[in-house]
């Protein structure tokens, strides 16, 4: 997704380039975009990674009464 946002930024910046426009505007709100996709994406990571903990810890206490119950 971050590659995909920064060749859209690219592409805009050399289209406005090519038209003489100062693109600092554009170039504000595509890095914006670009942050705000990598915060997401670190947000994403980290709701991962506390879910596979919990499914850690649940298997870890199912395995517990399982042999607790043999």
């Amino acid at each position: 997704m971050k590659k995909i946002a920064a060749v859209f930024a690219s592409a805009s910046l050399m289209a406005l380039a090519a038209c003489g426009e100062k693109p600092a505007n554009e170039t504000a709100n595509a890095s914006n975009a670009v942050v705000e996709n990598v915060v997401e994406n670190a947000a994403n990571a980290a709701e991962n990674a506390a879910n596979a903990a919990e499914n850690a810890a649940n298997a870890t206490a199912n395995n517990v009464a399982a042999n607790a119950a043999e």
